[in-house]
């Protein structure tokens, strides 16, 4: 990634690390409370990270002061680079916005560094701004046209009906989507997310992402949702949404997914509701990867919220190279080991290695932040290469993103 940033504006954006380190959400937070000032701008995204405790406040402050700390090493952003992109595909951010947020981070950096947000400084974040704006928009063109040039494809919002609902578990519901149209969809890469919009009778649209829990199979969709008590989203899911339904959804998008040709075995680690990609990936294995040795490593807290296990273990019955263990935190009275699950407890590095050819496979891991957290440290520490360990998260990355 070449660099034409002059030379001013380089050393001042590396100057203002420190002001970032100090004070980077405060100059998030008012960026978003300048973006969302303009209705048809708030409309695009998720409201459910922002606020000041919100996940994608500290997020994007991570990857603003990110972008400022390798400013001379802009390699070393591409995989934010690539990350970002496939979210605003999600969210079908269109070049003509990106205005509005150079805006609205200019005048963030003015609101919070005071006296401090020099013109010259200014200048040089606007020069940074739309250098990387240029980056993002051109991957973001690129992802598009391949979208275009997929046979089921299409751009922006589509409507969806849910053909099926299905209780998976006390916690998790399973939705089979097909367009309304009738026409086919693209073909997903097994482990991406479908961003959906639900429509509410009085209420502002929910916008949410969720990983499609099926093989791609060029009909239909499906994502399988746990219900969070406080989730606006996941609420109105399980408990508005019936079969027959209406929702919108934008083309699959997300850079975490098994590749066409696995080079080594695989590792497939899941916490809670973060089998959903997991599902996707290993119906993928069965159909396709007849001689790919796989290991399917669940963890949940009993057998009331353990989802789509007789799936999963007919697939490995099948395929024959598919190993499957599950884990349960807190097992129920009527849970026995070896009739229900596999172990009781929590999965741990050290039965990884014991137990999977950990340091030979590319490991994918997805599940709630603090798994996420304790394993990409964890794997790192086992010797597993970071370039083996790929990781799909629910919400910002907050600190994995810093990382």
């Amino acid at each position: 990634m070449t660099n034409p940033l002059s030379a001013e504006a380089i050393a001042l954006v590396r100057a203002s690390v420190p002001a970032l380190t100090e004070h980077g959400a405060l100059i998030t937070q008012a960026m978003y409370k300048r973006l969302f000032e303009d209705a048809h701008i708030r409309a695009l995204f998720n409201h459910s990270n922002q606020g000041e405790n919100g996940g994608q406040v500290h997020a994007l402050a991570a990857a603003i002061l990110g972008f400022a700390q390798n400013i001379e090493n802009l390699g070393a952003l591409a995989p934010v680079v690539e990350r970002i992109a496939q979210k605003h595909i999600g969210y079908h951010i269109l070049p003509e916005h990106y205005p509005y947020v150079a805006r609205a981070i200019l005048g963030a950096l003015q609101d919070v560094l005071g006296d401090a947000a020099t013109p010259d400084l200014l200048s040089a974040w606007g020069e940074a701004f739309w250098f990387l704006a240029d980056i993002l928009k051109t991957r973001e063109t690129e992802i598009r046209r391949e979208i275009d040039r997929s046979h089921g494809g299409w751009d922006g919002w589509r409507a969806f009906r849910v053909e099926r609902k299905i209780r998976e578990s006390s916690v998790i519901t399973s939705f089979v989507l097909r367009p309304v149209d009738g026409q086919a969809v693209m073909a997903h890469r097994p482990g991406q997310y479908l961003t959906l919009q639900l429509e509410r009778p009085g209420a502002d649209p929910l916008k949410r992402n969720y990983s499609i829990s099926c093989a791609p199979n060029g009909e239909s969709y499906r994502i399988s949702v746990k219900r969070e008590p406080l989730g606006s989203a996941s609420r109105w899911l399980h408990d508005q949404i019936e079969e027959g339904d209406i929702v919108q959804t934008t083309p699959p998008a997300g850079d975490f997914f098994l590749p066409d040709a696995p080079e080594r075995p695989v590792v497939l680690l899941s916490g809670g509701v973060g089998l959903t990609p997991m599902i996707s990936m290993v119906e993928t294995i069965a159909a396709k990867h007849a001689r790919l040795e796989a290991h399917f490593v669940h963890g949940t807290t009993s057998s009331e919220t353990h989802a789509m296990d007789d799936h999963v273990r007919n697939l490995s019955a099948r395929h024959g190279n598919i190993r499957v263990a599950t884990f349960y935190s807190d097992p129920l009275d009527r849970d026995a080991v070896g009739r229900t699950h596999d172990m009781d407890g929590f999965i741990t590095a050290e039965w990884l290695r014991t137990n999977t050819p950990l340091l030979d496979a590319d490991v994918y891991l997805c599940g709630p932040k603090p798994f996420l957290r304790v394993f990409v440290q964890a794997l790192a520490r086992a010797g597993v290469p970071s370039s083996r360990i790929h990781y799909e998260f629910f919400g910002p990355a907050d600190e994995l993103l810093a990382a």
